[in-house]
């Protein structure tokens, strides 16, 4: 909000010095006959007209959108730089018709003079003054609308420096001198109002530089975990840019690390165009997405499915198995489990034609208590017994029972041998995880191996 305030400082400032040129530029023109100032002086009449338009959009930039506009007000900007381009194409041509008139007319009886240079060293006073007052703003406090009215002043000493020229060629006996600089003065005007009604036109309807949608498109798809980039629509209002950019990421991502992408996206952007508001969709894709994590994310969004694990895809003369373990409640009887099977087989090989055959394991799904705080010193002494009796474990670390209700929740550390294969390791611990669920029921099994 301060440096708001600050910008529309600046350029009341900046309004003021440069319709003071206007006003002495004309009043010494028309005093002095030289065509070439006062065409100088609708320039600064310009300059004028749009410092007042960027000190109303400074203004404007405060106030928040509305139910009437959503994107902000900024496109008032743009409709009084329309306005006030029109009005100086319309001016300028008069200035050029009126010097190609009096090129054809007798010499006047009057020339410019002392006062016709003098209005002229003032523009250019006032020019600088503003140059330098902007420049430094824009150094603390940045802006687009200051960036804007630094160019004008820029071009409106430049116009300047030909009016005094073609002043100085009367003063030198070449009469037509000054009429000459008001016909060039007249012609650029007639490009620099053009150019502004141009660019203002083409800001209301919503025109945006490829170049900056092709930046934003790069920034998407650099950003990490996105997939690709999808439609991006891009609008200016005033200072800021309007983004709506649609992202594609992988189909099993959870909604928690989509928003986390998302804004991620956002950040990036904003990073490179600071006056810009992003909004971003997320879709989901299985494109370069493996397929066991298709397959885990068709078998989890199933009715009736506790959770999925061990999911294994493999091919086999030139055709696809698919292999996966399945959680389902364990209170349920077969006839119903198997239906569950049968309907996460269908769903796979519907959405992955490609699957020759889905063979699906079924477990008890346990629920394991978030608060368990019970020991069963009993249990861990059953269990020390069963490992004792393998040869193949060479230390019994750690046996932690914790009992809650029904439900035993048993975590193992134990010790193999450094050169055993994993293979043999993952067939004793299954085969250890079985005995000693025959002898403690409702029993959770974890066991952690580690090599010696």
């Amino acid at each position: 909000m301060e440096i708001f305030v600050q910008r529309t400082k600046v350029l009341q400032i900046s309004l003021l010095a440069i319709f003071s040129a206007f006003l002495v530029e004309l009043i010494f023109g028309l005093v002095s006959n030289s065509l070439g100032l006062i065409t100088d002086s609708i320039h600064a009449l310009l300059d004028s007209v749009v410092t007042l338009i960027l000190l109303l959009a400074a203004r404007l930039a405060i106030k928040p959108p509305d139910e009437e506009h959503t994107y902000g007000h900024g496109k008032i900007e743009s409709l009084g730089g329309l306005i006030g381009g029109i009005a100086i194409f319309l001016i300028a041509i008069f200035f050029i018709y009126e010097s190609i008139h009096r090129l054809q007319s007798p010499p006047p009886s009057i020339f410019p003079g002392v006062f016709a240079i003098i209005g002229g060293l003032y523009t250019i006073g006032i020019d600088i003054f503003r140059i330098i007052l902007l420049k430094r703003s824009i150094a603390k406090i940045g802006g687009t609308t200051l960036k804007a009215d630094f160019y004008h002043a820029f071009m409106d000493l430049g116009s300047t420096i030909v009016a005094i020229v073609g002043i100085v060629l009367v003063t030198y006996g070449f009469y037509n001198g000054d009429f000459i600089a008001a016909l060039i003065l007249g012609g650029l005007l007639v490009a620099l109002s053009l150019k502004l009604i141009y660019r203002t036109a083409q800001e209301l309807t919503d025109i945006i530089s490829p170049e900056l949608v092709k930046k934003v498109r790069t920034i998407t798809t650099d950003t990490q975990d996105v997939m690709d980039a999808g439609a991006i629509l891009m609008r200016r209002s005033g200072d800021t840019i309007f983004a709506d950019v649609t992202i594609s990421i992988r189909g099993d991502t959870s909604f928690d690390k989509a928003h986390e992408i998302s804004n991620r996206v956002e950040k990036n952007i904003k990073n490179e165009i600071s006056n810009s508001a992003i909004t971003i969709h997320f879709e989901p894709t299985w494109k370069n997405v493996p397929l066991d994590a298709k397959i885990y994310d068709i078998a989890k969004n199933i009715d009736g499915v506790k959770e999925v694990h061990n999911v294994i895809t493999h091919k086999s003369m030139g055709k696809t198995y698919s292999n996966l373990h399945v959680l389902v409640d364990r209170e349920i009887n077969l006839n119903v489990a198997h239906k569950i099977s049968e309907i996460v087989e269908e769903k796979i090989q519907e959405r992955l034609p490609e699957i020759e055959h889905v063979t699906i394991h079924l477990e008890p799904f346990l629920a394991i208590p978030e608060n368990i705080n019970l020991e069963d010193k009993v249990a861990e002494e059953k269990i020390k017994d069963i490992l004792n009796k393998y040869l193949e474990i060479k230390k019994i670390g750690r046996i932690i029972s914790l009992n809650f209700k029904n439900i035993l929740k048993i975590d193992i550390d134990c010790s193999f041998d450094k050169d055993l294969s994993i293979e043999k390791v993952h067939e004793l611990t299954s085969e250890i995880e079985h005995l000693i669920r025959a002898e403690i029921k409702n029993a959770v099994i974890t066991i952690h191996p580690e090599p010696i």
